[in-house]
């Protein structure tokens, strides 16, 4: 059928729900006139094709034996429409008989969407309430339309139209249509404000989330229209002006005007600035005995004199709960109290503390982890049932939870429990995938084109219990691992570990940094445990076979000499202290990390390798993070034994970038052209790095960074010889520059271009540096 016909039909249907509702609303007039006196002696119903009889007489308020009675009559029309089974219904009286006449709704065959690209089809299924071999109305219809309309404006398309139709079939059935043009996306052409006096139209449009249309936004969605979000830009404007000393500032309305083609909306927002105040005395009282207010004091933000602002007395009030929460006082209530002085323009601050018993911890309930077993969440809370309710224990058990890295989303709050002094603390989770498997295709500078395959199950049967194989292939090296922890060994706070791992590196001209090939294999097994809550040691015993060979005839002697094979059996032991506010994604915080590595348990090498590594995180503004790292490390040949190439430090590369991988230290040069990096055994290196956003859509994982590295590394503990162009000296190295990193839907990116600034002659250069990997 055509669209002329289906849209036919659809004002056939349309016409008979209109003619039905006009008799119904004249029924009573005309029941009045006509079916009035006698007894009904019989009831007879036509017209019906799927409904029975008896079912229409069912909804009739008359029966047999009843007398004709003109009201009665039109609440029987009333109830069989009120049924919406029918498009039209008459009532008559033929003789001692009521006819009821019905014409009955279509049945739904299907419903079928076209025109649809932005919105998927399942979506629009989910929010229309008509389906298959449901009865037909106009008013579903509309209703539908309505719900699909409301979906395309949650999307930002206010020019979306919807038009149904219908097609007819046989046996009184037809197919719904929705024919459904989209448009485009509905932006916002500009953003005025009235009766701003303080602040210009720019200051207030950078508060704001939402954003005029400008080419340049075409990754964003910040420039479309949504009502929900210019909601949170007037909570956001309101905030700025409290924030800057208006406690009086009202946005007495805010207009939104869409376009006459529907495209773009003019958004408009009248102000009342108000006055400007500053704080005025400022005082603080408990209703709870016994507490220390001394300091308590201490950790209040507001000061007189100051301009009033609205965060720094939210800030106090947290900061106050907080202090009281870790005296157990898990519901304690600060109320501001605020007394104005128009004629000074002062506020008076009162913190009030209400009273409150002290609180502890009657249960923990774990939800909506459906494989973590609930023993791998809780041995990372540090409260338990029984304990003194502490807020400061509530917020770090959190992190250690979301650290886990199990859980898209980690919530823990406290609710009082079957006393005023007991509290339940509700964890809630979001299960996240814990399973990968991963194909790798990639470039690095360092390695050239590389493929790389792993599969890991980072929470093995719910238990925490880490798994993985991994293997990296390039043009220049080969390496294979396989991994497997239990972060609670034996359900102690044990970590035990065990790692089998094959490498194999070829000569690599290109880089001009090794020209001879190694290859190692082995084991380490690890063994980790805490100290206390943040500091933790790890003893790792590794016993390795390595060899040097197929060397280049360009291969210095330094290089020449240590052809061969080696057998490592050493015992490491590095005591960390980790104060940052996530391992995963740290903003604030610092950590260190002293390592010392023993190699002569046996084995053909004796050593020892010091390393301490260390780092500090500040937050700068929203979303920006200064971080400052360094490293020193010292390597000792036992017993005055030469200490060999594989065993030493270099420094290049991820490590001092603006320099090739091993670019920087001691390096010999051969007749021949050749250059060998040797290493060395005293190493220094430091880097500082602002992070922050590039102002896109926080879910593209798109960061810049600002850098600058510094580093030095000398004594490889060569010998040369009169004649050999070698070079060991101890001098800083450095460079800056800048770099992106995108967590792209193929694999991390990240690009960086450093400068090196301070580094020597002999030094092998690399300025760019990019890495990308596909994962599938």
């Amino acid at each position: 059928m055509g669209s002329v016909s289906r849209v036919a039909a659809l004002c056939l249907v349309i016409a008979g729900t209109t003619a039905t509702s006009a008799v119904a609303l004249s029924s009573g007039a005309w029941a009045q006139g006509i079916l009035s006196g006698g007894v009904i002696k019989d009831i007879r119903v036509e017209g019906t094709q799927r409904i029975e009889q008896a079912t229409v007489r069912s909804y009739l308020v008359v029966s047999q034996g009843d007398a004709f009675n003109p009201d009665k009559i039109d609440e029987s029309l009333k109830a069989l429409f009120a049924t919406q089974l029918f498009a039209d219904v008459t009532l008559r009286r033929d003789g001692d008989t009521l006819v009821v006449s019905v014409v009955e709704n279509p049945i739904i065959n299907r419903v079928v969407f076209e025109g649809n690209k932005r919105v998927k089809t399942e979506d629009l299924q989910s929010e229309v309430q008509l389906r298959s071999r449901l009865v037909f109305t106009r008013s579903r219809v509309q209703q539908d339309v309505q719900r699909m309309l409301d979906v395309y404006r949650r999307n930002g398309r206010f020019a979306a139209r919807i038009e149904p139709k219908i097609v007819q079939l046989e046996q009184n059935r037809v197919d719904l249509v929705f024919e459904i043009d989209e448009g485009p996306l509905t932006g916002v052409q500009l953003i005025s404000f009235i009766n701003n006096n303080i602040y210009d139209d720019s200051d207030l449009r950078d508060v704001m989330v939402t954003k005029e249309s400008r080419w340049w936004r075409f990754l964003s969605s910040d420039d479309t229209y949504d009502p929900d979000r210019l909601a949170y830009d007037k909570e956001q404007i309101r905030r700025f002006y409290f924030r800057n000393g208006y406690p009086d500032f009202r946005v007495m309305s805010s207009v939104a005007e869409l376009t006459p083609d529907r495209e773009k909306f003019f958004i408009t927002m009248s102000l009342d600035e108000g006055k400007r105040y500053k704080f005025g005395k400022i005082e603080l009282t408990s209703a709870i005995k016994d507490i220390d207010l001394a300091p308590l004091r201490e950790v209040i933000e507001t000061k007189e004199g100051d301009w009033f602002n609205a965060d720094k007395i939210e800030s106090t009030i947290n900061k106050l709960q907080d202090k009281l929460g870790d005296q157990q006082y898990a519901f304690v209530q600060v109320d501001p109290n605020e007394e104005r002085h128009p004629d000074t323009q002062t506020v008076d601050l009162h913190f009030e503390i209400n009273p409150s018993p002290r609180v502890f911890v009657e249960r923990i309930d774990i939800n909506g982890n459906l494989i973590t077993l609930d023993k791998v969440v809780r041995r990372e809370l540090l409260l338990a049932e029984g304990d003194p309710f502490n807020a400061s224990k509530v917020k770090r058990s959190e992190q250690r939870v979301k650290d886990l890295g199990f859980f898209d989303d980690v919530k823990i709050k406290p609710s009082e429990g079957s006393t005023p002094d007991q509290a339940v603390l509700t964890v809630d989770l979001s299960e996240q995938s814990t399973g990968e498997i991963q194909v790798g295709l990639g470039y690095s500078t360092t390695e050239g084109a590389l493929i790389d395959f792993s599969i890991r199950q980072r929470n093995f049967l719910g238990t925490g219990q880490d798994i993985r194989f991994s293997t990296m292939w390039s043009y220049y090296s080969k390496e294979f691992t396989i991994s497997y922890t239990d972060p609670y060994f034996m359900n102690r706070d044990l970590a035990m570990g065990v790692d089998l791992f094959r490498t194999d590196r070829n000569a690599n001209t290109t880089e001009e940094s090794y020209s001879y090939d190694m290859s190692s294999t082995g084991f380490d097994i690890r063994a980790g445990f805490p100290i206390s809550e943040r500091l933790r040691e790890l003893v790792t015993y590794t016993l390795s076979h390595t060899r040097i060979s197929d060397i280049t005839y360009e291969t210095t002697r330094f290089v020449q000499e240590q052809v061969g094979a080696t057998t490592t059996s050493s015992i490491q032991s590095a005591l960390t202290f980790d104060a940052r506010d996530s391992r995963l994604k740290p903003t604030s915080g610092y950590y260190f990390t002293v390592s010392n590595q023993v190699a002569g348990l046996g084995g053909s090498v004796h050593f020892l390798r010091n390393r301490l590594t260390s780092g500090i995180y500040f937050p700068l503004f929203s979303n920006v993070v200064l971080k400052i790292e360094g490293e020193v490390g010292y390597i000792l040949g036992l017993g005055g034994e030469f200490v060999r190439i594989q065993d030493r430090f270099f420094l290049g590369g991820d490590t001092l970038r603006g320099f090739q991988v091993a670019g920087v230290g001691p390096r010999a040069f051969s007749s021949n052209g050749g250059n060998d990096a040797l290493g060395g055994k005293r190493l220094v290196r430091g880097t500082s790095e602002v992070t922050f956003p590039l102002g896109l859509p926080e879910e593209l994982g798109v960061d810049f960074h600002v850098f600058t590295d510094i580093g030095a590394l000398d004594q490889s503990g060569e010998s040369p010889l009169p004649g050999d162009d070698f070079h060991d000296e101890f001098a800083f190295r450095a460079s800056s520059g800048v770099g992106v990193s995108w967590k792209s839907p193929f694999g991390p990116i990240r690009i960086d271009l450093a400068y090196p600034w301070m580094k020597k002659s002999y030094d092998r250069i690399q300025q760019f540096r990019f890495s990308f990997g596909s994962q599938f």
